[in-house]
């Protein structure tokens, strides 16, 4: 089991973002329940979402694969996808994966919900 904070914020043009914050381990035995969470969020709630992973300290390519059907999601609902506070231990994923050219990634939760620069 894995829990995912959620909550809701409304950006300065008045766009309703999600923001889902799951804590611990990203896996093969929790991916489907975050990649349903995603789902759900996205067709019923908005389409645009934020993820923290602030909180993740482990992710493997279940989780991976989980984040990236997720923009799929976002991306066929012409919405936006982003991943912010990414934990150092899982960051070291993203970089061999080669994923952090894929998703839109952010330093900090503020500047994904404003849609600022990514992070470098």
């Amino acid at each position: 089991m894995i829990h995912i904070d959620q909550k809701e914020h409304t950006t300065q043009d008045g766009t309703k973002v999600i923001v889902l914050a799951p804590t611990g381990r990203l896996d093969i035995t929790t991916a489907w329940q975050f990649r349903l969470k995603l789902q759900e969020c996205i067709s019923k709630l908005s389409r645009h979402v934020v993820v923290n992973l602030g909180q993740v300290n482990f992710i493997d390519s279940s989780g991976l694969t989980s984040l990236v059907a997720g923009m799929r999601d976002a991306d066929k609902v012409k919405g936006s996808f982003r991943i912010c506070n990414v934990h150092p231990e899982a960051k070291l994923v993203f970089e061999v994966t080669m994923m952090d050219s894929v998703f839109e990634i952010f330093e900090a939760e503020d500047e994904a919900l404003e849609g600022g620069v990514r992070a470098s």
